[in-house]
């Protein structure tokens, strides 16, 4: 595991916090979907490239 792997899975990880967050103060939707869709991209592109399938 690299230090890419780590940075785009922690990355993904605080932003899927940041959904939790906005949502629970009533943040406006698109907002929370749009961070929603960078948490899972990030989240992806982390264990995608533990898998090896990006080399």
């Amino acid at each position: 595991m690299t230090g890419l792997n780590t940075i785009l899975i922690v990355l993904g990880l605080f932003l899927a916090g940041g959904v939790y967050s906005f949502a629970k103060q009533k943040q406006p939707t698109g907002v929370i979907v749009l961070l929603g869709i960078c948490s899972a991209l990030c989240l992806v592109a982390g264990i995608l490239r533990i898998q090896g399938l990006w080399e």
